[in-house]
């Protein structure tokens, strides 16, 4: 392994470890021989990732993962967590994050650029564990966070204007923080955060619909398990 894989970290500050770190256990402790795992983002996902490789160490479990995005892909080569794709298989069942969760289980992500291969995963995963703590909970969805659109970049302007038609008070092109200019996805794509003035049951549907778009973040009617870390 090389000296970068072996050395990567994770990039954020972790917050509510203690919360976090008893829902992962739970979702380690699903893992079973044989499993072929969707593997989602975000800091409760890496520590689930590190339990699991605990796993796999002292009971020599055999499984594979299809991770959504290409930090996590990392982590799985520096844990020893053999990968796979859906070229090959099809997720038995999957655990991701959330930014939002609201009483319906809707869900926003996206904040890691990653919502195409993450709506894939789920789409075709029979079951999906959404594991998040309590602030992620919500009473409205778009609530703190903007609904994340990827867009084809030649497609930006007339996808701004499309989404205005259909309730978007705001959309705005993310900027990136570690690199100037915007926030490229990880399908080379650009990302326009959006608020909406009413979040309806057709809205992940008339997004889809515009051309450009390959895929907002608003996940709405999925079946999904959520599991919420309680704040310490």
């Amino acid at each position: 392994m090389s000296d970068l894989i072996k050395d990567l970290q994770w990039s954020g500050t972790i917050t509510n470890v203690t919360g976090k770190q008893k829902v992962a256990s739970q979702i380690a402790a699903m893992v079973k021989d044989g499993d072929v795992l969707g593997v989602g983002s975000g800091s409760t996902v890496y520590l689930a990732l590190l339990a699991i490789a605990e796993r796999i160490r002292t009971e020599k479990l055999n499984i594979l993962a299809i991770p959504t995005s290409l930090e996590i892909s990392m982590f799985c080569a520096k844990l020893g967590i053999p990968l796979t794709s859906t070229f090959e298989h099809t997720p038995g069942w999957l655990f991701d994050g959330a930014d939002e969760v609201d009483p319906n289980n809707w869900l926003i992500k996206g904040r890691g650029g990653a919502m195409f291969k993450e709506k894939l995963l789920i789409s075709s995963s029979a079951v999906n564990y959404i594991i998040v703590d309590e602030s992620k909970m919500v009473q409205k969805i778009n609530t703190n966070f903007p609904v994340p659109v990827e867009v084809f970049p030649q497609a930006l302007l007339h996808v701004s204007a499309e989404l205005r038609k259909i309730g978007a008070n705001d959309a705005s092109i993310r900027p990136a923080k570690g690199k100037d200019g915007p926030v490229i996805t990880e399908n080379n794509n650009m990302v326009l955060d959006c608020y909406f003035d009413n979040v309806s049951d057709s809205l992940e549907r008339d997004i889809k619909s515009i051309t450009g778009v390959i895929e907002s973040g608003l996940f709405i009617g999925y079946d999904l398990n959520i599991l919420v870390a309680a704040n310490e």
